[in-house]
């Protein structure tokens, strides 16, 4: 069983900031969550249902960020209940496509994963960032994924277009907003071991009948292997996320960070 990482938190360090994670409530995005809130700042997030622990979110909106309705939901409660962020994780992501590759990737599935990965950070930027830019400060984290340049055909290659997008769109944001004060970066995690994960790995172990550990060596050689011999840890993922925004890192901006273990196996 892999352990969770803990590391030293300056607890001032974000004190008073607010700040927007969208994919709050579960995996990395709740690791995200928790280290801006161990660190002092004022925490927004959303999900499509109540979360059983909400004790690191100072305001929780209930809505579906796959839909138009649902980020205008959000984006007006933020403008009303929260005011302007000062940053923004787009941490939200997933992809429920079945495998069997592309053919069974319908128009419905398509559709989904683009909502998801892609247009849901689009649609909220476009709410939100001209408050920020009228500011004349912030930081804006998309949270896309290795599978941007590292597609796997079988069941997420909606997902991996999605991501692609994404990262494509963070970039040329950076450009247009930069010089109006606002920072935007990417984050690319590979596999983080999150509590989804580690669910994954016992299924795959009990139908296989072996031990928890070949199953995850088995998901790394699915990848072409994870040279660090692990997948990261979403506390780890979180470090990168809080660093980025981060004072810092005042002259980190349109760039990308892979945070993998080594999984990718190019520049």
């Amino acid at each position: 069983m892999i352990m969770s990482r803990k590391f030293q938190i300056d607890q001032e360090e974000f004190n008073d900031l607010k700040v927007l994670v969208t994919g709050g409530t579960k995996g990395a995005g709740r690791a995200i969550l928790k280290r801006f809130s161990d660190a002092g700042a004022i925490i927004a997030t959303s999900a499509r249902k109540q979360p059983e622990d909400r004790r690191d979110a100072d305001l929780f909106i209930e809505a579906d960020l796959s839909s138009i309705d649902g980020i205008e939901t959000l984006a007006r409660t933020i403008k009303t209940e929260f005011g302007v962020p000062d940053i923004i994780v787009h941490s939200l992501g997933g992809s429920s496509t079945p495998g069997g590759g592309f053919s069974k990737a319908t128009e419905e599935f398509w559709q989904q994963e683009l909502n998801l990965n892609l247009l849901a950070a689009v649609r909220l930027d476009r709410l939100l960032v001209p408050g920020m830019v009228e500011r004349g400060t912030g930081a804006i984290l998309h949270v896309s994924s290795i599978q941007a340049r590292l597609p796997l055909p079988d069941s997420t290659m909606a997902y991996a277009a999605a991501k692609a997008a994404l990262t494509s769109y963070s970039k040329a944001l950076s450009k247009e907003i930069g010089p109006k004060g606002i920072r935007v970066n990417t984050v690319s995690p590979g596999w983080i071991m999150t509590g989804a994960s580690e669910a994954l790995v016992t299924r795959l172990a009990q139908s296989a009948g072996t031990d928890e550990a070949t199953a995850r060596q088995g998901i790394m050689d699915a990848l072409g292997g994870i040279p660090l011999g692990r997948p990261a840890m979403p506390e780890e993922v979180a470090e990168l996320c809080a660093f980025l925004v981060s004072d810092r890192a005042g002259a980190i901006h349109g760039a990308e960070f892979v945070i993998d273990g080594g999984t990718l196996p190019t520049i």
